[in-house]
């Protein structure tokens, strides 16, 4: 199966931190097959972009990294937004998985050390529409986004 391209379409999320506000360009993955596919086969991400994985419903989610060349950090976020656990720096090829340890709406997949880089903790809210989030639905009412 072909590697996914940067060119697919892309939507703003925000994480907010103690560091202040942080902006990615995310691909949503929503369908079986974009979840299944993910990251795979990727050679490279830029650093404001990334990956959210969405879950409806909100369940127990679980990631590996199979054919994955990139090593990631995976937040997992929960049904109000926020960040349940962080899987920071994770390695490329391994068939290990990674548990959301909770009930998760999404993941979302960055760089391996922009958590560490921003901030990022569990608690720290996740801005992006469909997620169940009050700043999101609020963001997505204003047409801001």
């Amino acid at each position: 199966m072909p590697p996914a391209t940067a060119e697919e379409d892309t939507a703003p999320l925000v994480l907010k931190t103690d560091s202040g506000d942080h902006t990615y360009s995310v691909e949503v993955a929503d369908s079986p097959g974009e979840k299944a596919r993910g990251l795979m086969f990727r050679r490279s991400l830029p650093q404001d972009h990334g990956m959210i994985f969405l879950y409806d419903p909100p369940q127990a989610a679980s990631m590996w990294m199979q054919n994955t060349y990139i090593p990631l950090d995976m937040i997992f976020i929960t049904e109000q937004g926020t960040v349940l656990r962080i899987e920071a720096n994770t390695e490329p090829f391994s068939k290990t998985v990674i548990d959301s340890g909770g009930i998760a709406e999404a993941v979302l997949e960055l760089n391996a050390g922009e958590a560490a880089r921003i901030g990022l903790k569990p608690g720290d809210q996740v801005v992006f529409p469909g997620l169940g989030s009050e700043p999101a639905r609020e963001l997505e009412k204003s047409g801001t986004w």
